[in-house]
């Protein structure tokens, strides 16, 4: 049997190894709060139906490059505690690094 070569090797190991990312995810009545307070509401699409149709084919996307795409809730009332105690403004910036942080504290190794 012959040695796999060093790219075989990589490719099997990339293969072996899952990327998760967190993806906004908002229900309509919270989507709605978020856009309203945003810094950046032109960044929001003109509705949450259309919002909704774009995330779910880009979860899908993700998902099918081999991406574990996962859904991150965002709660206004904890991002916006969020957002005061990290001296943020609610823009698409933080809402990323806000998504980020949940998704690395529930995803963390237990000690």
């Amino acid at each position: 049997m012959r040695k796999p070569t060093l790219y075989q090797s990589l490719k099997a190991k990339r293969r072996s190894q899952s990327l998760v990312i967190g993806v906004t995810w908002y229900t309509e009545e919270t989507w709605a709060q978020v856009k309203a307070t945003a810094t950046d509401p032109e960044c929001f699409e003109d509705s949450f139906a259309k919002w909704k149709a774009i995330a779910v084919a880009a979860r899908r996307n993700f998902q099918r490059s081999g991406v574990l795409a996962l859904e991150c809730q965002i709660v206004p009332e904890e991002f916006s505690a969020w957002c005061t105690a990290n001296s943020q403004e609610n823009n698409s910036t933080a809402r990323a690094e806000f998504v980020s942080e949940k998704l690395s504290a529930a995803h963390a190794p237990q000690a």
